[in-house]
């Protein structure tokens, strides 16, 4: 077997660099995360920009929207395109979902492809590095994420098998990284290795901002994850939130404002609804406590939160109700 480029916290340089008289130019570009559903991608996102942009669940296929998160450097801007898992659809939803990973694969600078190392390669994994390889001209790294889950053999093993994967398919690794986002091991070290692929240029978004994802879109992903939490096993898919508007309370002085937000919670039969809801509302109101606490984290201001849940009959499978839902 040849040379491996593997990076590991051993092999970061240890001499100081010597100062060059002209300094690097400034890069701007997209870098994607792919894998297959739950890889870790969205809780990668987060760990680099440093603030919740992307939904995590414990579950697969909970990332429906293209998150970009934007990471500002000094002497680069990484925005990240962080997109739903690639998997076999078995639903008019499931071939959207693939159709939008495809679409920006062919859109940016460099691709991570993330391998969780406490997983064997599957099937899945296969299925999406063959993808790859058909994309000849953008550099693709490989990511071994969840390191914190196992022991040094086991992720050496990982490194090696996610190297072979490479060659079989007739392509060569950009890099091969191992990182834990959980921990912040090697986060800093991907972003390092991500930007020198990036083209040169002058930023692309105004310094401070974290994400492009409208306001309201982004408080029906923390209401959905909230409302996803306890019920993965009965409802992992099933759940969808349209915030329907946010009104500044009128009548408040300026130094005590209140944003009332009106949202609906949609599942798809009515068997569900007593899931969402709990006995006597007891679910949904956790629900509305935990999101509330984090949209207003989120914009900086007290918020009434007014959750309704709805049945959009087999929305998942219906493309007028999926265009409703912002499908």
């Amino acid at each position: 077997m040849g040379a491996m480029s593997v990076r590991t916290p051993s092999s970061e340089p240890t001499e100081p660099t010597v100062p060059t008289e002209v300094p690097a130019a400034h890069r701007a570009g997209f870098a994607c995360f792919v894998g297959r559903p739950n890889a870790g991608k969205s809780t990668l996102t987060n760990a680099l920009v440093g603030q919740k942009v992307a939904i995590t669940a414990d579950q697969p296929q909970t990332t429906r929207h293209t998150v970009r998160g934007i990471v500002h450097r000094p002497d680069a801007q990484l925005i990240l395109v962080d997109t739903p898992g690639l998997h076999k659809p078995r639903t008019l939803l499931g071939e959207r979902l693939n159709d939008v990973v495809r679409t920006t694969w062919a859109e940016v600078d460099v691709i991570g492809f993330c391998l969780p190392a406490n997983e064997k390669l599957g099937p899945g994994d296969r299925f999406i590095a063959k993808e790859l390889a058909a994309i000849k001209k953008t550099p693709k790294i490989a990511i071994v994420t969840k390191t914190d889950l196992v022991e040094g053999r086991a992720l050496a093993e990982q490194l090696i098998a996610i190297d072979q994967l490479g060659r079989e398919l007739g392509f060569e690794w950009a890099e091969i990284v191992p990182v834990s986002a959980v921990a912040d091991q090697q986060v800093g070290l991907l972003a390092d290795l991500l930007v020198p692929l990036l083209p040169e240029g002058p930023a692309l978004y105004p310094e401070g901002d974290l994400t492009d994802e409208p306001e309201q879109v982004m408080i029906a992903e923390l209401i959905r994850e909230a409302a996803l939490e306890g019920v993965r096993d009965e409802l992992p898919h099933s759940i969808a939130v349209v915030v329907e508007e946010m009104i500044p309370r009128e009548d408040r002085p300026a130094d005590k404002p209140l944003l009332d937000i009106h949202a609906f919670v949609y599942i798809e039969r009515p068997s569900q609804k007593g899931i969402i809801i709990g006995p006597k509302g007891k679910r949904l109101k956790d629900v509305g406590i935990k999101s509330r606490k984090q949209i207003e984290a989120l914009l900086g201001t007290p918020v009434f939160l007014d959750l309704h849940v709805k049945v959009a009959k087999d929305w998942q499978r219906d493309p007028r109700q999926l265009r409703k839902l912002g499908f």
